[in-house]
């Protein structure tokens, strides 16, 4: 992915690397950087997200939106990949028409801007199961999460976000940067094949999917350990 670039060089000219998992250590190491540069610390979201989500949940977000706790699917598309190609667009759209079940997409400014382009948005607003809303914020985004039944997304954030609440997600890509969501936590990588995407969603919705745990150091405190390096 593009944004790897940036990550590597970054890692080149930084003298303290705090890693959010065992296996970013290794990745490190191969890269060449030395043991004393790498600090396995844990994930800072995972600091955000346990001090906010007291107040993530007096969000009125479900309210407004007549979403009831566990009985919808919160879903978020935005990458180039999936947005800007009008066929990958389509066969995520047509797995949502296939999937029994509400579905609360808050629309990316870059995604509601294809769907109009592609011609797809007048068929979506006319989708029963498929409520469209604007973008939303981090804690409104945090309320979707906690009370879906399950998440699909292509976002980063999100595969970490899910597993730590211990929600199902659904990554609609093909690799992910984020393999401890899936090896330990509740991602599942599912790629963009329609036929998939229904299959896996049809799987959660009938209770058969894993329960996934908390990746080590995944508690909060990556921020306090990250202090400890600096004042040593």
């Amino acid at each position: 992915m593009p944004e790897e670039i940036n990550r590597i060089v970054v890692d080149a000219i930084s003298d303290l690397l705090f890693a959010p998992s065992k296996q970013a250590c290794e990745n490190l190491r191969s890269e060449g950087i030395e043991d004393h540069r790498i600090h396995f610390v844990g994930n800072v979201m995972i600091d955000s997200l346990m001090s906010l989500s007291p107040k993530a949940d007096e969000s009125r977000i479900l309210d407004i939106h007549g979403l009831s706790v566990g009985e919808y699917v919160f879903l978020t598309l935005h990458r180039a990949s999936n947005v800007d190609c009008p066929d990958t667009l389509a066969g995520i759209i047509s797995a949502l028409q296939a999937l029994r079940c509400s579905i609360a997409w808050p629309l990316h400014p870059r995604t509601r801007n294809r769907l109009s382009e592609f011609g797809f948005l007048h068929t979506l607003e006319m989708m029963g199961n498929v409520k469209l809303m604007d973008p939303v914020g981090y804690l409104d985004s945090l309320k979707l999460q906690k009370n879906a039944k399950f998440v699909m997304t292509d976002s980063g954030g999100l595969q970490e976000e899910t597993t730590a609440l211990g929600v199902p997600c659904l990554t609609l890509r093909e690799n992910t940067e984020r393999p401890e969501t899936i090896d330990i936590g509740t991602n599942t990588l599912v790629g963009v094949c329609p036929e998939r995407i229904v299959i896996e969603a049809e799987s959660v919705l009938n209770g058969h999917y894993k329960s996934g745990g908390l990746p080590e150091l995944w508690d909060g405190n990556a921020v306090e350990r990250i202090v400890a390096v600096l004042k040593n």
